[in-house]
């Protein structure tokens, strides 16, 4: 564990951390929140954060008054990269892969055609934690724009590919 920010006698001081210039107290620290603020915050920053207030004098309270926080700081999708597998004739099979390089938690994926009309997949068809859309038994019909989204609490990405059959 490591200090990022402390107050003693009327001075606050931030610590040399990568935190140091994102970080600080929400409020004048002599009233009761003595709350803390992080910028700009990078994934990295998650973690267990600590708050420990030692009273001068009171050797009562000594290690007692400490508060933990666990933050987690959830990342959005990266635009995904769509990609064709397989050889689109009439009669084959393909499958269309959506992947993501970030996102916190793990996206899922939602493979859609859009044009010339809207199509939704369901299991077995379209794995959404592998982002894969697998297309059997090719005709003309299906070609079109097939839109995959990437998703995830933090928000969403999308990528597209066209299937020319």
């Amino acid at each position: 564990s490591m200090q990022i920010l402390t107050y003693l006698d009327g001075v606050v001081k931030v610590e040399e951390t990568e935190l140091k210039p994102r970080v600080g107290f929400l409020y004048p620290v002599l009233t009761h929140n003595i709350s803390v603020f992080i910028n700009a915050t990078r994934e990295r920053d998650s973690g267990q954060y600590m708050c420990t207030v030692n009273v001068v004098d009171d050797i009562t309270s000594t290690g007692k008054n400490v508060a933990v926080i666990n933050l987690t700081v959830l990342v959005p999708p990266a635009p995904p990269a769509c990609r064709l597998q397989g050889s689109p004739t009439v009669g084959a099979n393909v499958t269309l892969s959506c992947a993501s390089e970030k996102g916190k938690p793990l996206p899922a994926y939602q493979w859609q055609r859009t044009a010339p009309t809207l199509q939704v997949f369901f299991p077995p068809a379209q794995d959404r934690a592998r982002g894969t859309l697998k297309l059997t038994n090719l005709s003309l019909d299906m070609s079109g724009l097939y839109v995959c989204m990437a998703e995830n609490q933090a928000g969403s990405a999308e990528c597209s590919i066209v299937l020319e059959v």
